[in-house]
């Protein structure tokens, strides 16, 4: 079944869904993203990871600052469509907008609704050590994530999963599941159905002050903040002043004083338990291990990280 559709997302994540519903055959109408922003030393403008897709595959791309203006809701409408697919798009759809469609518009959502309504469900799962992780497709209305449910499907964490890992089975996740739920809910072989009233919870957006390091903290809570945010905004500690990027890390045997290197393996006293530093990143260096990162510094047990 060939439906007009547009699209409208703009990271990483949302790639997959787009290419698997044009390979399905559907008619991409539109390609919404966010506009170009700048980026790097440079700050010149960067095109989204959605744009960049949509472009090579010569699909026609729509970048507008707002959806709130009459003529980008009128040129929306003028579309004429089926449904649009909406995967972390990064903008508000007015409510008009959301009823111009004739199926509606479709969200493509990484988590099990109603757990993880909002803007970083991959995140905060991780961070909340949970032991399951999913994809909601749902019919979008006014509200935060809350419209009626079309399929979910879900997924095992993986034992030390950061969260650029659960994001990488998520998005191919969710390129599938939409192409499958959006055939079945246009042949009208499903209907979407209300979210439970229990087990809501909100998925915050990430800052990067969250990404400090406080050595005083359980070994164990230190491990679930640095998977939950890498690849961003990273975690990070200091020494001598200087900011440190904690890339990886694993929960080992040690105690002492928070803060302490205790041996020459890169392990660090935390409030409980320790941390071994495995991987790391030096402002303006490249990534290298925790024990490259220790020589280089000419480091020894006793050493003392403050921090981020």
């Amino acid at each position: 079944m060939k439906l007009r559709l547009a699209f409208m997302g703009t990271p990483d994540f949302a790639v997959p869904a787009l290419r698997a519903l044009h390979e399905a055959g559907h008619d991409i109408a539109a390609v919404y993203a966010q506009p170009p922003k700048p980026a790097g030393r440079g700050q010149q403008l960067r095109k989204s990871p959605v744009q960049l897709e949509a472009e090579a595959r010569n699909l026609p791309v729509l970048t507008p600052k707002s959806l709130r203006a009459p003529e980008v809701q009128a040129e929306f409408a003028a579309l004429n469509l089926d449904a649009a697919i909406v995967a972390a798009y990064g903008l508000i759809l007015p409510p008009a907008m959301l009823r111009m469609p004739r199926l509606g518009c479709i969200n493509i959502h990484a988590s099990l609704l109603p757990r993880w309504r909002g803007a970083a469900p991959i995140q905060r799962a991780i961070l909340a050590d949970d032991a399951i992780s999913g994809i909601t497709i749902m019919l979008m209305d006014a509200g935060l994530d809350t419209g009626p449910m079309l399929s979910q499907q879900s997924v095992t964490i993986a034992p030390g999963a950061a969260a650029g890992d659960l994001h990488d089975v998520l998005a191919e996740m969710g390129a599938d599941l939409i192409v499958e739920t959006l055939r079945r809910y246009a042949a009208k072989e499903i209907a979407a159905q209300q979210q439970p009233a229990n087990g809501v919870t909100y998925a915050e957006k990430i800052g990067k002050a969250e990404g400090a390091i406080d050595w005083t903290r359980a070994a164990a809570d230190l491990d679930l903040q640095i998977r939950g945010f890498y690849p961003w905004p990273g975690c990070t500690f200091r020494h001598g002043g200087a900011r440190v990027k904690l890339l990886r890390a694993e929960i080992t045997d040690g105690q002492g004083a928070p803060g302490t290197l205790l041996d020459m393996q890169g392990a660090v006293a935390c409030g409980q338990g320790a941390l071994r530093l495995l991987r790391v990143q030096r402002s303006g260096k490249a990534e290298i291990s925790g024990v490259d990162f220790l020589n280089g510094l000419r480091l020894q047990p006793g050493a003392k990280f403050e921090n981020g």
